[in-house]
């Protein structure tokens, strides 16, 4: 029997004294929510008229053809409201919030879309919301940070630290610690203390709820490989748990940065970097150095740039049940460019990370096999970071040498 809140040796609920009371409330609303067939039934519900889902799962004609392998579909997180999968989990998080009758929530965010998601669901159910970000990821990210602001929410740039995802997480849980009774923290991700990776998951099920259902109507058989990027993991859960019972290889894709050799990345799972340990209540692996303490991460993507990741990943990286690869930035923006080129796509930097590692398996494999890659969310918060790269006569030439050599990997015979 599994400890509650643990998958495998990860997970568990390590708080300070003060929070207890709170995440005890919190497990006691969401398992009767998760009881009550009432609740899903009127998540869907919520998520159909307000959310536009189910989201496509789009063939993808062009690229299947180039790459003269698998056939590729793309799940069109996309298209969902707030442009990404974040929507699934705070609208569902949201619905909770109301359960609980707190009039308050607080958010973190990197890439700034579970931010406007947030700020998006606070202005829908008429709930007070304050949104922290990193400093860094302020800039980078600015087009998102302007939409949070005028929906409503006070973004709260943080400066300590690394000034980026992580901090932005160590200062919301500082703000819910002195507003325990009328707030809610809408933790973004499969992370943190139990029951936030569970309860994330849940929510982010009916991605992969949907995709196993459009794949079987669409082929008539499950795919051969799904492909999801890795942050923290709640899309990557999202997709893969409707495939876990499935004989579907499931990959995950961390960000590579500028390679895994010069410690300049953010892949926990893919590379040797990482160890086993517990920060920000959770125990899982963390990018750290032997004295224990918490490395820099770096990626060209600011939703991936985290120092830890979903207990749930790593236990299923542990068990074998989960491949976990890395896409150096290079080969995200190169990946980026021939999607938009191919299909009139754009996927967020995040969600390029997927495409890159499927662009490099996709020839491998049979034309009778399909495979699904997550499109968690939409290119346009990354316009100014996609345009200094197009923009670089390096990168540039970098692009079209990439795209040729993804014609030349299909393997002979």
């Amino acid at each position: 029997m599994r400890r509650r809140g643990y998958y495998g040796g990860f997970g568990g609920a390590f708080l300070p004294e003060i929070l207890t009371a709170t995440f005890e409330h919190l497990e006691e609303a969401f398992a009767a929510a998760k009881a009550d067939p009432d609740f899903w039934r009127t998540y869907v519900e919520l998520m159909a008229n307000y959310a536009g889902r189910p989201t496509p799962l789009t063939f993808a004609p062009n690229l299947t053809r180039h790459f003269d392998g698998a056939k590729i579909y793309i799940k069109r997180e996309d298209l969902n409201h707030t442009g990404a999968h974040k929507a699934n989990n705070v609208m569902g998080q949201g619905l909770l919030v109301k359960r609980m009758g707190k009039t308050r929530v607080i958010a973190e965010t990197g890439a700034g879309q579970h931010g406007v998601a947030t700020a998006t669901m606070a202005a829908r159910f008429g709930l007070a919301c304050t949104i922290y970000m990193g400093e860094v990821d302020v800039q980078r990210q600015r087009p998102n940070v302007f939409w949070m602001e005028r929906l409503g929410a006070t973004v709260v740039p943080v400066r300590d630290g690394t000034r980026i995802l992580k901090d932005a997480i160590n200062e919301a849980f500082r703000d819910w610690v002195g507003n325990m009774d009328d707030t809610h923290y809408v933790l973004g991700t499969a992370c943190g203390p139990h029951p936030f990776p569970e309860m994330v998951t849940y929510f982010q099920s009916i991605i992969g709820r949907e995709a196993r259902r459009q794949i079987s109507e669409q082929e008539g058989r499950l795919p051969r490989r799904v492909y999801a990027c890795v942050g923290g993991g709640s899309n990557a859960m999202g997709l893969f748990s409707g495939f876990l019972d499935d004989p579907v290889e499931l990959v995950g894709v961390e960000a590579g940065g500028q390679g895994l050799a010069g410690g300049r990345h953010a892949a926990r799972l893919a590379s040797t970097d990482a160890g086993v340990g517990v920060a920000q209540g959770y125990k899982t692996y963390f990018l750290q150095d032997s004295d224990g303490q918490m490395r820099e991460t770096h990626s060209i993507a600011a939703g991936l740039d985290y120092v830890g990741v979903s207990p749930i990943l790593a236990h299923l990286k542990d068990n074998g049940r989960v491949r976990f690869e890395a896409a150096t930035d290079d080969e995200v923006i190169a990946a980026a460019a021939l999607t938009m080129t191919k299909e009139g796509l754009i996927p967020a930097l995040e969600s390029a990370h997927a495409f890159a590692q499927a662009f490099k398996e996709a020839p491998t494999l049979r034309p009778d096999e399909a495979i699904i890659i997550n499109q968690s969310g939409r290119g346009d918060k990354d316009i100014f970071t996609v345009a200094d790269a197009f923009a670089d006569p390096a990168w540039q030439e970098f692009i079209i040498q990439k795209a040729e050599h993804y014609k030349r990997m299909k393997p002979e015979g």
